[in-house]
């Protein structure tokens, strides 16, 4: 049994059952942390945040899903999500051949004004919408709209080697270690040249690439729940803000005040700001 998102966090519904390209659930909200228990369904799932901060766990990889992007689940895979603090979601679970041109892959998308008001909309659809009238023409254009959506890489991969594992588990405990990589290597049993290749190989990122990745994933939990730039970054380990700030732009694109602004800006209309200091991926 397929279990769906709704606002009492979990709702027992064999989505898969539901004869429609795609079912929409919509409006989660919740005031504290919340956590959907890893399970799978034949149609695909796209989780897109509104408030809050997403995490979507899969075998070989964490997923960050900040306000204004959703996470792409392919029909069939294993997963689990939670949320942190206050959240709004809403869900889409997909026919796998509902369109072409779909994601195949897990992935975080950007959501643009367009593709968040067809979201909206689709949520207060019924669940047997009629086939050929309006309802069924706005699911069309959502999914040639998802189709397009922009990939980010706001990914964490996971390696598969025990050791490597070790060193994930370890750097995820306390990411503002700053142990240099071959102190890492010996820690783990290997030598600081094969850790690197394997690392290369299972993961596709050096050793400083995972580490920068890891702190945006957890830079952007913390800034969305109102934190400042400058107490994020003295607690991941930075010596100051501007430091910070230079890695996030490096991981990204952007720094991370005009990131989140850009963010909110898609549901406001405008500028917001979060907390204080910052106004409110590519794997870099």
């Amino acid at each position: 049994m397929s279990k769906a998102i709704s606002k009492n966090l979990i709702v027992t519904k064999d989505v898969d059952s539901v004869p429609r390209p795609v079912f929409a659930v919509g409006n989660t909200m919740v005031s504290k942390d919340w956590e959907a228990a890893r399970h799978q369904h034949r149609k695909a799932q796209l989780f897109y945040s509104v408030r809050g901060v997403l995490n979507c766990e899969i075998e070989d990889g964490v997923w960050i899903v900040p306000p204004q992007c959703a996470v792409w689940i392919p029909g069939g895979l294993p997963h689990s999500a939670r949320g942190s603090g206050e959240t709004e979601c809403y869900c889409l679970f997909v026919e796998p051949n509902a369109a072409p041109d779909l994601p195949k892959t897990c992935c975080t998308l950007a959501v643009s004004p367009l593709l968040r008001e067809l979201i909206l909309t689709a949520a207060g659809f019924p669940e047997l919408y009629a086939r050929g009238g309006r309802e069924d023409r706005l699911i069309a254009t959502l999914l040639d709209e998802l189709a397009a959506a922009p990939v980010e890489g706001l990914h964490l991969p996971m390696p598969r080697d025990a050791r490597l594992c070790r060193l994930a588990e370890m750097l995820l405990a306390d990411p503002t270690d700053k142990t240099s990589m071959g102190d890492w290597a010996t820690r783990i049993g290997m030598s600081e040249r094969s850790m690197s290749r394997l690392l290369l190989h299972e993961i596709g990122m050096s050793f400083g690439r995972w580490r920068r990745q890891l702190h945006v994933i957890l830079s952007l939990q913390r800034l969305t729940k109102g934190d400042s730039v400058q107490t994020v970054a003295l607690d991941l380990g930075y010596e100051s803000a501007s430091g910070f700030v230079t890695m996030f732009r490096k991981a990204v694109g952007k720094p991370p005040a005009r990131y989140l602004s850009d963010r909110m800006a898609n549901t406001t209309g405008g500028e917001a700001h979060v907390g204080p200091g910052i106004m409110l991926s590519n794997q870099g």
